[in-house]
């Protein structure tokens, strides 16, 4: 792939996440001068690989290892909520984009290779040390550590969530990207909140 294509392409990611990101209630960071970069890392390691791992971080060219950094990396969330953007900087928050908070160096949230494997040999994460969140104003689920910054559905602010209990009498599938639930015989092929793939997904409770 020359520079040219790299650059045509690396455009048109930007502009689908960014599409991807307002329709879920994110934000892709407006500098494009940083997320223009972060894309074309992002294709370099699509045509590398055959998906798009985190620019900023060393990927194993095996998808099933990489998951965890298939962007948007299972990290994107923690990070907004604590520091206002991911580990790269490709989505921020409101803040941060409107320039009310500076964008600053993050630290790497992403466990060890030994202590990742481990996790990965263990059981499924289910709901030990996630909350539930539900939306108030629409009734939308989310199983994170901390409720979104804004309904992907209805685009409430934060403030609007509440915590929440369910008992369920059929499977509960949880995206590891976006925190969004779904109660089904098997996954999503895609999660409807943050397109990510079913591979994404994990069992819940």
């Amino acid at each position: 792939m020359n520079g040219q294509e790299l650059a045509r392409r690396a455009r048109a990611l930007m502009e689908l996440l960014g599409r991807e990101a307002s329709e879920g209630g994110y934000l892709l960071n407006p500098d494009a001068e940083m997320s223009l970069p972060l894309c074309e890392g992002l294709e370099t390691n699509r045509e590398r690989y055959g998906y798009i791992s985190c620019p900023c971080r060393l990927a194993t060219g095996k998808r099933e290892e990489d998951l965890d950094i298939v962007c948007p990396c299972d990290y994107r969330d923690p990070d907004l909520a604590e520091w206002g953007a991911c580990y790269c900087g490709l989505y921020v928050s409101e803040d941060v984009a409107a320039g009310r908070k500076a964008l600053r160096s993050i630290p790497e949230r992403r466990p060890a290779d030994e202590a990742r494997k481990a996790g990965k040999a263990a059981a499924p994460a289910a709901r030990k040390g996630r909350a539930v969140w539900r939306c108030k104003v629409c009734g939308y689920l989310c199983a994170a550590e901390h409720a979104p910054g804004k309904c992907p559905v209805c685009k409430a602010a934060r403030e609007r969530f509440e915590p929440f209990g369910f008992p369920t009498p059929v499977p509960v599938w949880r995206c590891k990207v976006c925190g969004y639930l779904c109660a089904a015989d098997s996954a999503p092929g895609k999660c409807p909140v943050c397109k990510a793939a079913r591979d994404r997904f994990e069992a819940f409770g």
